[in-house]
């Protein structure tokens, strides 16, 4: 009797798939890095590195969806690594550096980002495997893009047609986002008004990637967001700029910008101390079943290919050995300075507050990701409560009223350990939204997960040079010798501030103390919701990004989020609800899609260029007419293409 050959298991973590992730690293970190000193905001990289990987390795007949995940997964988390400039530029803005030293920067990089892969471990079974109701948008949409792009190598009517879907949506959100560039229509629908003495506005970011994010995250999260726009915008915005002379689009940018999101942050962070008390259990839980998992396979126990993380034992391991070069690198700040003399003290201070800190940050972050999305996640605003409590750390240990020179190497030290900490903040954002991909798509986890540490080492060697090439050439708003064209790196110029008022005693403590007041009376109402309702939910963390981000984005999340709900009240009538749903979630897949691969194109012209708008073929004075051409064109292309998908799910 002939002996069964066991089937060859599918290729996942290969080599071919870890260098192709890190050559498409090389586009996306540089592109991410200039967008964000120029604008800001960065991109979620982990679908447009999907379709390219899949457009690659089709011409591979060895090639799996596994592989084609391993590359995304390695590309991603490089892509995200580059919200590192959120904080580095403001040791340029502060004089503490004049440059940036490649081992210093890229140092700060990979040690936080490798921390960050380590604490999301855990994490996976905690916000992943026992939290099913977090829809994790980009991380569904991934994992659709991917399978479409398996099963449409195999044939089958459904997938050509999901295929179908995600490419007529995806090519009619890069069209309309190509058109906004070109000043055609307007990026924004937005209006301005007085509110008694004060100011406020309406404003709709008319971005496809919007809507379908909205689709994706439900009504529950929409509304919740919404709650908090009309907090933020419609009660707190008038209030606070009451009596502020100037034009109302004017007082309302600047009066949002300086007060406002001070109370979106205290919101945040009141909410993502309730939201990790919530976790938690489950996160031990995790860690348990991890523990637990490492003692099964010594004992010769089979564990399911879905269930295999990274062992414990290596994931501590690989903490520890971190803390020594993450010593030396604070050790190279203080030695020679004013605060040599108090460096032992200082380091291992510091230590303990990026572990015990590094983890409550990684709980959260994966939460906000799994809630809303990498993308839309605010993790500046977690940028913001880091530095604050590094800062608020330094008080305590040295007080304020110091010498210049002593006050400017604590707001230089505070930085690099935001920078740190802010390290794995990026990473525990995007990595959870990478493995609920790997988890839908049949990944194994710690391959997966092993890839991760490969995209960090990645992005933490591209990013120093590309860093320095733009300081070189452009430098920094604010900073003395910087050109006419420098780069306002709003993030970094925020939190470089915020250190300077912690450690100078004026930071607007009451916007925030009032922020937390918010946040606890949102946390009691979603508490009254869970006990008397079935359906009824306010998550407080939904509120606080509805208070900080910009109305721009929340706004069109909230309306993708009400016409997601009417299309699937719609496909619940349907001959085969599930088929229309997932049709559903294609379309907002391709929207994300669009948005994002242009989004790295524009990012790259951009940079060629030089200039802030290279495509415009339309000057101010056709404002009037982009605005209301570009609300009528994006709400008409909106209604079509939900009908088009329809009509493709019959």
């Amino acid at each position: 009797m002939a002996t069964a050959v066991p089937a060859r298991a599918p290729l996942e973590l290969t080599l071919r798939g870890v260098l192709l992730g890190g050559a498409i690293t090389l586009l996306f970190t540089a592109a991410n890095v200039y967008l964000g000193l120029k604008i800001g905001l960065t991109f979620a990289t982990s679908i447009p590195a999907a379709v390219i990987s899949m457009a690659i390795l089709r011409f591979f007949p060895s090639s799996t969806i596994l592989e084609n995940n391993i590359v995304q997964t390695v590309a991603s988390a490089a892509g995200t690594l580059a919200a590192i400039i959120f904080v580095l530029p403001g040791l340029v803005m502060i004089g503490w550096w004049s440059g940036f030293p490649y081992l210093e920067t890229a140092a700060i990089t990979m040690l936080g980002g490798i921390l960050g892969v380590m604490f999301s471990v855990p994490l996976r079974r905690a916000l992943i495997v026992d939290s099913p109701e977090l829809p994790y948008p980009e991380g569904r949409a991934a994992a659709e893009v991917l399978k479409v792009g398996a099963e449409s190598r195999e044939g089958g009517e459904e997938s050509a047609r999901g295929l179908k879907v995600i490419v007529v949506n995806a090519l009619a959100a890069a069209g309309f986002a190509l058109l906004t560039r070109m000043r055609i229509f307007t990026e924004e629908a937005a209006t301005f008004f007085k509110l008694g003495s004060g100011a406020t506005g309406l404003i709709g970011g008319l971005q496809f990637a919007l809507i379908g994010a909205g689709h994706l995250v439900g009504l529950t999260v929409g509304m919740a967001i919404f709650v908090g726009v009309a907090i933020g915008w419609w009660i707190a915005l008038p209030i606070l700029s009451a009596g502020v002379p100037g034009a109302a689009e004017e007082v309302a940018g600047a009066v949002f910008r300086s007060d406002v999101r001070f109370l979106g942050a205290g919101t945040i962070g009141v909410a993502a101390i309730w939201t990790l008390l919530k976790i938690i259990g489950p996160v031990i839980g995790g860690i348990r079943s991890s523990l637990a998992a490492s003692r099964a396979a010594r004992g010769g126990q089979a564990i399911a290919v879905g269930e295999r993380d990274l062992p414990i034992g290596v994931i501590g391991g690989v903490c520890l050995v971190t803390l020594i070069p993450i010593g030396w690198l604070l050790w190279t700040v203080l030695a020679g300075g004013p605060l040599a003399g108090s460096a032992g003290l200082l380091i291992s201070g510091s230590l303990v507050f990026i572990l015990v800190i590094g983890l409550v940050i990684a709980s959260v972050c994966g939460y906000m990701a799994g809630l809303i999305g990498a993308s839309n996640s605010p993790v500046s605003g977690i940028g913001i409560l880091s530095i604050v409590a590094a800062s608020l750390m330094l008080v305590g240990l040295f007080g304020r009223d110091l010498d210049p020179g002593t006050t400017e190497a604590l707001v230089a030290y505070a930085l690099i350990v935001t920078g740190i900490v802010f390290g794995v903040a990026t990473i525990s954002n995007d990595n959870l939204q990478d493995l609920k991909t790997g988890q839908l798509v049949g990944a194994t986890p710690w391959k997966q997960q092993l890839a991760l540490v490969f995209g960090v080492i990645f992005g933490s060697l591209v990013i120093p040079p590309v860093l320095s090439v733009l300081n070189a050439s452009f430098g920094f708003a604010g900073v003395p010798g910087a050109s006419a064209d420098a780069l306002p790196a709003p993030q970094a110029a925020l939190i470089s501030s915020l250190a300077k008022g912690v450690l100078g005693g004026d930071l607007r403590w009451d916007l925030i103390g009032v922020g937390a007041l918010i946040g606890a009376g949102v946390i009691l109402v979603d508490e009254l919701l869970a006990r008397t309702s079935t359906r009824l939910r306010l998550p407080p963390l939904a509120v606080g990004l509805g208070i900080y981000l910009p109305m721009g984005v929340t706004l069109t999340v909230v309306i993708g989020a009400v016409i997601g709900w009417f299309y699937e009240r719609a496909a619940d009538k349907a001959r085969d609800p599930e088929f229309v749903k997932r049709m559903g979630v294609l379309m907002a897949t391709g929207m994300i899609v669009g948005d994002s691969l242009f989004g790295v194109l524009y990012a790259g012209i951009v940079y060629e260029t030089g200039s802030d708008a290279p495509l415009a073929v339309m000057g101010p004075e056709f404002g009037r007419i982009a605005l209301v051409g570009g609300t009528v064109a994006f709400l008409a292309l909106t209604a079509l293409l939900y009908r088009y998908t329809k009509r493709m799910a019959r």
